[in-house]
């Protein structure tokens, strides 16, 4: 029997492979790569050495595909890899992931010190550099982010060593891709002129490839476990790809373009680089399909015979590798467009945003400025809906015209609030903002919750036979878990809605919505969740919780509103200027006074809760009459089935309490 050190080093061994010959060829390209743009090259100020300047790649390049290879273990554990009778996979692939989740928690601390090093200027073998370190380390935005991901790295890898369930695991899979996406608070993304943009794309790229190449070495590492599974697992895990390539190869682009701004830009050496890294992209994309198409297919005829996707898999882990290096380059390169705002004005300097000017009355339907991140969300949520949808037509399932129509004027309405003329005004007057605000926490949910998502979903999506999580068995987990039940309590919901709602504005959160896109992203998400849960909790159509008594709906709905109409009447009569720096700071020579607009925000939200407060009750109130009529019929069925059984059991139990009565009297 196998003891632990020699499971553990079997464990290490697996691993080392694929991710090894990962990292070789990263570090390959990152050689390269410095050599043509001067990444590492010596400092004419404040050199801090070749150890940190050629370090700073090398750990970079590693703790990515390192933090690759363990979201894909623990995402291949969570959701794709089928459990049978007297095996462990699950578990192995768990215990592969906190091995990578350790060498990803050792290179991102090495990343952090070194890039501190780099940023201060200051050798490895200064004296001062621990103690700076220490000091400065949560203070510099780069470092900070850097290191929130390591300690995320270091608790993944400790709690990886422990479960043994499906649901922790998927936790930790989600916490490992929270840990990647803050890694786009940095680089060239950080400090851009397209901040938002850049930001957004770099963030979508990096979830892309973590997840893409991820899963690859996953399935290379725990493919002598899988068997007859294998040709299965390999079908899911090319689905997931797919979107991959898809989300990676349209971020790139759009961060190219940004990076190097004109054809011309290709012809420097940042430019080459990015050339490499295409046609890296491309020969994936080509090994990908071989995948599909060839590999896929023959693992589904023969489940036994894995030797061709190995090969395969082996070049296209080394290519994911050399491409990963040269992304670690790129961060560290002089892109042909800098990156510093060009002409700042206050406005630009606080908002990220140019200062819309005086807003007309026209501007209201003709100003737009889209927000690719709102726009793209809405556009994949109102495509997979349809397609659901039209799955249900072609097996011959009804699905209701009017769900559909509500689904896509929200989403339309959202795609408005998000970028059209309150997104851009709402940056920089409180009253668009307030518009902004009511609209996607109010009236984007009261369409969007009639359109009965979850219940397409279920209807649409394929179960698998397997027992493994996929899309379909997710959802159920999420729709019937212990967190929603607590969360769709209506008293939870509505306390949600309000509570949250005040602590936003009257705290700091407000101002940090204004003046950071981290914040302006979290607020928008807070808006759409808590008004959709409110909504969903009292007009709701999908399954989930048990629903409760009507009248206790209309009881909260209208103690939540009348919250609500408090808020606007505090903020219309508030003296004291919220958000004030942000405000005061901005100082537009064409705006209102601050105060003013506040006051103004304050009417709005008092008055646009109004209509939303009458279509839920009504809503309620007409759900509630349907039940009982419902409820009537049934009754009135079973009567003419069972001769109305009921009402006789129940006369004789009047009777039986008159008999009663009189005997005793």
């Amino acid at each position: 029997m196998a003891t632990p050190q020699t499971t553990s080093a079997a464990r290490s061994a697996g691993l080392a492979r694929p991710l090894g010959l990962a990292v070789a060829a990263g570090l390959l390209a990152a050689v390269v790569a410095a050599a043509l743009t001067g990444a590492a090259a010596p400092l004419e100020l404040a050199d801090p050495g070749p150890l940190v300047r050629w370090g700073v790649p090398v750990v970079s390049t590693v703790s990515t595909l390192a933090a690759s290879a363990t979201v894909g273990l623990l995402g291949l554990a969570a959701f794709l890899v089928p459990e049978r009778t007297r095996t462990s996979r699950r578990v192995t692939a768990t215990r592969y992931a906190a091995t990578a989740a350790t060498v990803w928690a050792v290179a991102a601390l090495l990343e952090v010190a070194l890039t501190f090093a780099d940023l201060a200027g200051t050798p490895l073998t200064s004296p001062d550099l621990v103690s700076q370190l220490v000091s400065f380390v949560w203070t510099l935005e780069t470092t900070r982010v850097l290191l929130i991901s390591a300690l995320v790295a270091v608790v993944v890898a400790a709690c990886a060593r422990l479960t043994t369930r499906r649901a922790p695991m998927a936790w930790l899979a989600a916490s490992t891709l929270a840990a990647v996406v803050v890694l786009a608070l940095t680089g060239h993304a950080a400090g851009s002129a397209s901040h938002e943009d850049a930001v957004n794309a770099l963030a979508v790229h990096l979830l892309g490839v973590v997840v893409w190449t991820g899963g690859l070495i996953a399935l290379v590492v725990v493919r002598p476990t899988l068997g007859d599974d294998l040709g299965a697992t390999v079908s899911r895990y090319s689905t997931v790809a797919a979107w991959c390539f898809a989300a990676v190869s349209v971020t790139g682009i759009q961060q190219a373009w940004i990076r190097v701004g004109s054809v011309d830009g290709l012809t420097t050496a940042y430019g080459t680089v990015v050339a490499l890294k295409t046609l890296a992209l491309v020969a994936l994309g080509v090994l990908g399909w071989l995948h599909r198409r060839s590999i896929a297919t023959r693992l589904t005829e023969r489940p036994g015979d894995g030797a061709a996707f190995a090969r395969l898999a082996v070049v296209e882990i080394a290519v994911m590798g050399a491409a990963t290096g040269l992304a670690a380059v790129l961060a560290r390169s002089v892109p042909p467009v800098p990156d510093a705002l060009p002409a700042p004005s206050r406005v630009l300097e606080l908002t990220g945003f140019p200062d819309p000017g005086p807003m007309a009355a026209a501007d209201w339907l003709t100003a737009w400025r889209l927000d690719w991140l709102f726009l793209a969300t809405a556009v994949l949520a109102v495509g997979l809906y349809l397609a659901g949808v039209v799955r249900l037509v072609r097996r011959g399932d009804r699905w209701p015209l009017a769900r559909t129509v509500c689904w896509v004027l929200g989403w339309a309405l959202f795609v408005w609030a998000t970028c059209g003329a309150p997104g851009i005004w709402g940056r920089v007057l409180f009253s668009v903002h307030m518009v902004m605000h009511m609209v996607v926490a109010m009236l984007v949910p009261l369409l969007l919750v009639p359109g009965a998502p979850v219940t397409l979903a279920l209807r649409a999506l394929k179960a698998r036979p397997d027992k493994t999580w996929g899309p379909r068995e997710l959802l159920l987990q999420v729709v019937h878990s212990r967190a929603m039940r607590a969360l769709a309590n209506p008293v939870v919901a509505a306390a949600l809605f309000f509570f949250s709602l005040a602590a936003f504005y009257w705290t700091g959160l407000f101002e940090l919505s204004l003046t950071t896109h981290t914040g302006h992203l979290l607020m928008m998400a807070h808006f759409l969740l808590t008004g959709y849960l409110f909504t969903w909790v009292l007009i709701g159509i999908d399954p989930g919780v048990q629903r409760w008594n009507p009248l206790m709906l209309l009881v909260i709905l209208f103690a939540t509103i009348s919250f609500h109409a408090f808020f606007g009447v505090a903020l219309t009569g508030s003296e004291d200027l919220l958000a004030a720096d942000f405000f005061t700071q901005l100082n537009l020579p064409w705006g209102p006074d601050p105060l003013a607009d506040q006051h103004r925000a304050g009417e709005i939200a008092w008055g646009v809760g109004e209509a939303p407060t009458l279509v839920l009750a009504v809503v309620v109130a007409v759900q509630w009459y349907r039940r009982d009529a419902l409820e009537t019929r049934r009754k009135d069925r079973q009567a003419d089935r069972d001769g109305d059984a009921e009402l006789r059991a129940y006369n004789e139990h009047l009777a039986r309490l008159r008999h009663e009565a009189e005997r005793l009297g």
